[in-house]
Order: structure tokens, then C-alpha cells, then sequence
């Protein structure tokens, strides 16, 4: 087990398993959110299909699936060592409705991702902490695969720090904005608006916002029937 410099957010690292602070802190508060929204839209007792799109270390997918173990959950990420921790996670835990990640990259058409979903498969698609450090274009590809890999009445769950029309609280946010910018021009805070905007380009509607701790937001975005 060798301990990292936590200011890259990585509090340690065991075998494959990377251990991230961000998603140990928040993976209970958005399952409490999934836990109210999941039943209300589908029942409670419903066997459903998620995907994960950017599913980093795995701290959150192998947590949401043992609490909904009738749900099929299939992660996916872009980088090999997010997509090995992955599979770490599952395996210790002995998961099995967790599939093997796949290496997506949401910028691309569905049609050329490494496993290809029939249009309307999956009843939910869940994002967290992507939206805010990669630029534009994969907003606008998380909302293009969602509108076509969700059934008709199906969900999309985002979370991460959001403007809220054209302003940024509280000042903490501000300034993580600014840093973000710094650090890359095509990263920031999105605004919630300018996401419905593309989210309707994609028969997507707003459906709920939910406050979380640490100044950020669950979104619930429903695709129309």
C-alpha cells in the first residue's frame, strides 16, 4: 500500500485500486439521491440496465451496485489504470452485476465505441465529476449517447459544481472555477442552463436538482417519450 500526495485528490493506492478522496466523500450522499429517484421512476423493485460514462477509479459504480443489486451496471472510462482499478474493485467485492469496463470515449459516435449498445438499452446513464474538467464537446457527447442509449422515459444522473443561471456560488466555487480555467481554458463550471439548451437538442428535459454537500448538485435529466 503506498500513500499519495493527497493535493492530486489520490489518498492512496492498493494492488490495481485506486482510492480517490472526491468519490469516497461523495458516494454515499448521490446513492442516497439514486435511492429516491430509482424507485419513484421505475418501481422498487425493477431489474434495470445503467451505464456509467467516466467512471474514474470505480469507488462509485461497485458502491451504487451493492446497494442495487438488480441492477446491471456496465462502467466504462478512457484511461487503462481508471479501467484496471475498476476491475480491482469488482473482483474484491465479487460483484457480479458489474461488467467488465469498457474504454469509451464519449466523444465518439456510439457506433465506433469498443462495444457497440443497440439504440434505447439502458434505463439509466449516470455521469459524475465530468462535466466541469473536460471541454465542451463531451458534454455535448454524454447528451448525443444518452439521448440515443436510453429507453423513452429513461435517466441521466449528473453531478459536479454547476453555475446556476450565469452565477457561481459560493465563492469556494468561484475560485475552483478560476483554478480550472488555469489549468486548462476549455474546462469551467457549466451552466445549468446552457446544459438544458443541449440537453433539449437531444429530446433530453430537466427533471430535478438536488443539493449535495461541498457545493455541488445531483441533476436528473429524463429522455422523452
Amino acid at each position: 500500500m503506498t500513500t499519495v500526495n493527497t493535493s492530486i485528490s489520490l489518498i492512496m493506492s492498493e494492488s490495481n485500486k485506486l482510492v480517490w478522496k472526491a468519490p469516497e466523500n461523495n458516494k454515499e450522499p448521490i446513492l442516497k439521491v439514486l435511492q429516491d429517484v430509482i424507485p419513484e421512476k421505475f418501481g422498487p423493485d425493477a431489474s434495470l440496465k445503467a451505464l456509467e460514462i467516466s467512471s474514474g477509479s470505480g469507488q462509485h459504480v461497485v458502491h451504487f451496485a451493492k446497494a442495487f443489486n438488480k441492477i446491471s451496471w456496465q462502467p466504462s472510462d478512457i484511461t487503462d489504470k481508471h479501467l484496471e482499478s475498476i476491475k480491482a474493485y469488482t473482483k474484491d467485492e465479487k460483484l457480479e452485476n458489474v461488467k467488465a469496463p469498457l474504454n469509451i470515449d464519449i466523444t465518439k459516435p456510439i457506433s465506433e465505441w469498443p462495444e457497440v449498445f443497440p439504440e434505447n438499452s439502458f434505463d439509466i446513464v449516470v455521469n459524475s465529476n465530468m462535466i466541469h474538467i473536460t471541454p465542451w464537446k463531451c458534454t455535448e457527447g454524454l447528451f448525443s449517447a444518452a439521448s440515443k442509449l436510453l429507453k423513452p422515459s429513461g435517466i441521466l444522473v449528473t453531478y459536479g459544481p454547476y453555475a446556476i443561471h450565469g452565477e457561481i456560488t459560493p465563492e469556494s466555487n468561484v475560485t475552483f472555477n478560476e483554478s480550472l480555467k488555469s489549468q486548462n481554458e476549455e474546462w469551467g463550471l457549466r451552466d445549468v442552463d446552457d446544459l438544458e439548451k443541449e440537453a433539449k437538442k437531444n429530446s433530453i428535459t430537466f427533471d430535478a436538482m438536488f443539493n449535495m454537500p461541498a457545493n455541488n448538485k445531483t441533476l436528473i435529466w429524463v429522455k422523452n417519450e
